[in-house]
């Protein structure tokens, strides 16, 4: 059953690995087939040095396993609740990233300082609240899933795709699972040079909107020009 997407969730899961986002079985990659409304995703604490394609589990909408003959994810519920959140997403990716994570622990946003955080976010990368005593007693991945919803109310989740959730870590997303992936890799560079700049200088400010303006539309925008068009590229 939807082999194709069991073998693109356990290559990115593998490319989290490859590109050091990730130790020992931390952090979990997901995609879903919009048609079905069936999830693919990472199974809990295997490792990733033994994991095969078929080893990815397949769940519906409530969380109940459809195929797979080990535990999913135990942050499932947590994709499952962005899925419906955020209907354009198509992919998700959770890591404990080391310089991501530290400001997610911080409890700050990670600010726009300059044109590499501004190719890829169109504004700061924020920070959920913590989790009330009772939301991680009670539903606790489901409430990570909620708190994360709560905080792109006014937010542009297919702009900003990405967040930091107060004292745990990133989670990225995207039209699928390789984009993703791609963000989760972009969000721990910026991370690691807000930390740098900060480091260097605690008044730093923010890019100026104008340019952040350019950089992000310049590559998502309307009238984007960065790359080659597809017709290019055949």
């Amino acid at each position: 059953m939807l082999e194709w997407l069991k073998k693109t969730v356990f290559e990115q899961n593998m490319r989290l690995m490859e590109s050091g986002l990730v130790v020992l079985t931390w952090g979990n990659v997901s995609a879903i087939d919009r048609e079905s409304g069936l999830v693919c995703i990472k199974p809990s604490g295997v490792s990733y040095g033994s994991m095969t394609a078929d080893d990815m589990v397949i769940v519906d909408p409530d969380g109940n396993t459809v195929e797979g003959h080990y535990r999913p994810s135990s942050d499932t519920p947590t994709h499952l609740y962005l899925y419906r959140a955020f209907p354009s997403v198509g992919g998700i990716v959770h890591t404990h990233s080391t310089y991501a994570t530290a400001w997610a622990q911080a409890g700050k946003g990670i600010p726009a300082f300059g044109t590499t955080h501004a190719d890829a976010f169109y504004g700061e990368v924020p920070c959920t609240r913590a989790l009330t005593k009772q939301e991680v007693e009670s539903e606790y991945e489901r409430n990570t899933g909620a708190v994360i919803a709560e905080r792109f109310a006014s937010l542009d989740a297919d702009a900003i795709p990405a967040v930091l959730v107060k004292n745990h870590g990133p989670f990225t997303w995207g039209k699928d699972a390789e984009y993703a992936v791609n963000t989760a890799i972009t969000l721990e560079e910026v991370a690691k040079m807000a930390t740098l700049t900060c480091r260097i200088s605690e008044q730093a400010d923010p890019v100026d909107g104008y340019l952040l303006e350019k950089h992000y539309m310049r590559k998502h925008g309307k009238n984007a020009y960065y790359g080659q068009s597809d017709d290019a590229l055949k």
